[in-house]
């Protein structure tokens, strides 16, 4: 009897440890401590929902990012709002580094830096900007994650932290920049269902969405004070009718009568520099996706 009670023992132990090896690892990198949100932020909600490991990473302290607070602060305010909107979303860890805000360079050792969290996030899935934006540090951000592709599976650099065994797929989120090329919709996903749970993880940064942006876009005066007002207004402000492209690439995903219902959507480009998925591949990353 108790030899069978431990075989049984045995094969749950096996079943969770293969549940757990089977799990998707994802990492999105922004900038700043509200970057991995707007973008990522539904199909991170939707990840979660699955039991995926998600993880946000903001590359700085966003202690620049406001009219009249600043500094050491500043960078305390985000840091707990940034945690705020983890725990909204539901993802597994969301971590915002010391670099300062507005001084984000792609150096060597930022570069390990980002080397070793995908690393030690065992990372499928990496999710950042492009390297064309209007904020240097979103640019640079985008230019350390190209450098980490290919050598987070090079034993020789950082070889503090045991390199990956396959290089992931590295992603682009969705922006507005046309030179010198736009953004191209290889992955479209509909996040309709939770946008209203995107927009209130969104919410956490007040520092940013009420308070900052607003007044950096000479519109301070339009933030409503009530709290349900105020999401309803973000999501007005934050986003808009889903482009052409996008749609387009929604049909090839979802399907052509279930595009037509979809109201909101994030969508991802494949960086050239990870490692480039099938179609099969990306299904299974994103099961999300329609059959």
């Amino acid at each position: 009897m108790k030899s069978f009670i431990s075989l049984i023992c045995f094969i749950l132990f096996i079943g969770i440890a293969t549940a757990q090896e089977n799990k998707v690892n994802v990492i999105v990198i922004g900038a700043h401590p509200d970057d991995p949100d707007s973008r990522a932020g539904g199909t991170a909600i939707l990840w979660a929902k699955m039991g995926y490991n998600v993880m946000f990473v903001a590359l700085t302290n966003g202690d620049a990012g406001h009219q009249n607070k600043g500094g050491g602060a500043l960078a305390k305010i985000r840091r707990a709002e940034a945690a705020e909107a983890g725990k909204r979303y539901g993802i597994k860890k969301y971590i915002t580094l010391d670099n300062h805000d507005g001084e984000l360079l792609p150096t060597l050792e930022n570069r390990l830096k980002v080397i070793r969290l995908i690393r030690e996030w065992n990372a499928d899935v990496v999710i950042g900007p492009r390297p064309n934006d209007y904020h240097p540090d979103h640019r640079y951000t985008g230019v350390l994650l190209q450098d980490a592709a290919y050598m987070v599976i090079v034993p020789n650099i950082a070889p503090d932290t045991p390199p990956l065994k396959r290089n992931p797929v590295f992603l682009y989120a969705q922006d507005r920049f046309q030179k010198p090329n736009p953004f191209t919709p290889d992955i479209a996903v509909d996040v309709s269902d939770v946008f209203e749970q995107k927009i209130y993880a969104m919410s956490a940064h007040e520092s940013q969405y009420f308070e900052w942006l607003p007044w950096a876009g000479r519109r301070l005066d339009e933030v409503p004070e009530d709290d349900d007002e105020r999401l309803k207004w973000l999501a007005k402000v934050r986003y808009g009718s889903i482009s052409d492209a996008v749609r387009e690439s929604l049909i090839k995903w979802y399907g052509a009568e279930k595009a037509k219902t979809v109201t909101n959507a994030e969508a991802f480009e494949i960086c050239e520099y990870g490692r480039r998925p099938s179609e099969e591949e990306i299904r299974q990353f994103f099961p999300m996706l329609g059959n």
